[in-house]
């Protein structure tokens, strides 16, 4: 972390000292049971719980010092070390551009360059953070966020982990709204902005999915000219982005376009379910990509990440190599556990919106053409006055994919049940659950040897827990990557779907 001192994050923020001005804290947290010796807590009233609450506990830890928004005092009467702020989570967010200002100026008066790259798009962001990070590591020193910390808690959570020394700073960017994306470029200048994908997740909440466009685009209009714009060409409305530009564009395709800077061609799927590919570049090499991720949706990730290398100066033969020996590092994305009773659970639970729910549904269905196949699925949320519709289509789906069980888990996902039925999925081929016990009871008597089960819903449903308790039966051994963290901010929705 880029050293403050307390008069100095007063100054900042705009808030009121109440402490030693001389304090300089180690490290933020926004989670009091992650406060260690030398912290800075942030405390603010969340829809759960009100961080002030939790002042004391977080200066029992160590915490030194905390950003809040009325002062606390202890048992006898004496007011904790804090700087008070109108608003915590915005103070966090001009402690961060702060802190990025500082790091760039620290690192130009040594001769170092530094980039800072943001991410959006309404799938993808967090397995293309993690895909660039794993290149761009090799190159020099990276800080990107942990699991998907994504939103105006998490992005200064990521800044906050970054020091003078750091040479990328990878940032994934999500929005519940205009304006969202506009605010978090604001705060760290991103020189390179990658767009993957206009979706229709949180459709209801933008009110429409052209105004989650308008949301996604704020990226591509923050990228100075200097910079580069990366877009998806395969999206219509991501392609459209260019005209919002003022950077040049690099395009990137999985359908080979020939417009594409950097585009897959050749493209298959091996027998575990992983892209293979050749990766054109715009220097007119191409390069081998064998991914280790399951799954063709995770080719635009890939070459997502190829072309942000590519702009960065990454050589092509470093990003394809680099493409290549990555495994998922973050969990609950296509998430492979083999049971010692040969039952293979793919975990993919971690969020879920229409495009992403087909995907995954075809991917199940390529892996398992000899096996019998599960698919245990959960409500997509905040879809608005698309959910039945959409939730609709997916059980037609299902069925048309030949998709040997379907296992619909709560109310909210009610019409997809209902739509397979219809489709022509009867009797025990399609069941429906009330709630996780209820699931977890009926996979536990009907799974078998040689079963291929998918759990896939949004992150509110809780699914992905289900699919780890599963996965654990008989002991499994598992590849799964650990988790980022295992508590999580108490602040700002961060480890929630931000689109």
């Amino acid at each position: 972390m880029i050293d403050f001192t307390a008069a100095e994050i007063a100054q900042i923020t705009g808030g009121e000292l109440a402490a030693n001005p001389h304090l300089t804290p180690a490290s933020v947290v926004t989670d009091s049971r992650e406060a260690s010796p030398g912290s800075l807590y942030v405390a603010k009233a969340g829809e759960q719980a009100d961080g002030h609450d939790f002042i004391g506990s977080a200066v029992a830890s160590g915490a030194v010092l905390t950003l809040a928004e009325r002062l606390v005092t202890d048992e006898s009467g004496l007011p904790y070390p804090s700087v008070i702020v109108p608003d915590a989570v915005l103070a966090m967010g001009a402690l961060a551009a702060a802190a990025v200002e500082r790091i760039r100026q620290a690192r130009a008066q040594r001769g170092e360059p530094f980039s800072v790259v943001g991410i959006t798009g309404s799938a993808g962001k967090t397995t293309t953070k993690d895909l660039l990070a794993g290149i761009l590591s090799a190159q020099g020193p990276t800080v990107a966020p942990q699991g998907s910390y994504n939103g105006e808690v998490g992005v200064p959570l990521t800044v906050f982990q970054a020091t003078a020394d750091t040479r990328y700073l990878v940032i994934e960017m999500g929005a519940t709204g205009i304006g969202h994306i506009e605010y978090l470029c604001g705060m760290v200048r991103p020189e390179v902005g990658v767009v993957l994908c206009v979706g229709t997740a949180h459709a209801g909440e933008f009110g429409g999915v052209e105004n989650i466009a308008i949301a996604k685009g704020e990226l591509a209009e923050a990228i100075p000219a200097d910079g580069t714009v990366i877009l998806n060409l395969d999206d219509g409305r991501v392609a459209a982005m260019r005209n919002r530009a003022v950077a040049p564009v690099l395009g990137f395709s999985a359908d080979g376009s020939a417009d594409a800077g950097v585009r897959a061609e050749n493209l298959t799927l091996d027998d575990a379910g992983q892209p293979v590919f050749d990766a054109h570049f715009p220097d007119g090499s191409t390069h081998a990509v064998s991914s280790q991720l399951i799954g063709l949706h995770h080719v635009n990730n890939l070459l997502a990440a190829a072309a942000a290398a590519y702009a960065l100066g990454v050589p092509p033969e470093e990003i394809a190599a680099s493409l290549s020996s990555q495994k998922a590092s973050s969990r609950w994305r296509m998430e492979r556990t083999e049971r010692p009773d040969g039952v293979t659970v793919i975990n993919d639970a971690y969020n879920a919106n229409p495009e992403s729910m087909r995907a995954a549904l075809k991917t199940l269905a390529q892996l398992g053409r000899e096996r019998r196949t599960w698919a245990v699925l959960g409500a997509m949320l905040e879809l608005g006055e698309d959910s039945i519709r959409e939730h609709t289509a997916v059980g037609t789906q299902v069925v048309r994919l030949n998709i040997d069980q379907l296992l619909v888990v709560g109310q909210e996902a009610r019409a997809l049940y209902i739509s397979a039925i219809n489709e022509g999925s009867w009797g025990s081929e399609a069941l429906f659950a009330a709630d996780l016990d209820e699931a977890e009871a009926i996979l536990d008597e009907q799974l078998l040897p040689g079963d291929l089960v998918l759990f896939k819903s949004s992150n509110g449903v809780g699914l992905r827990h289900l699919g780890d308790r599963i996965a654990l039966r008989g002991q499994a051994t598992s590849a799964a990557p650990a988790s980022a963290s295992t508590h999580g901010p108490t602040l700002g929705g961060e480890g929630s779907e931000q689109l």
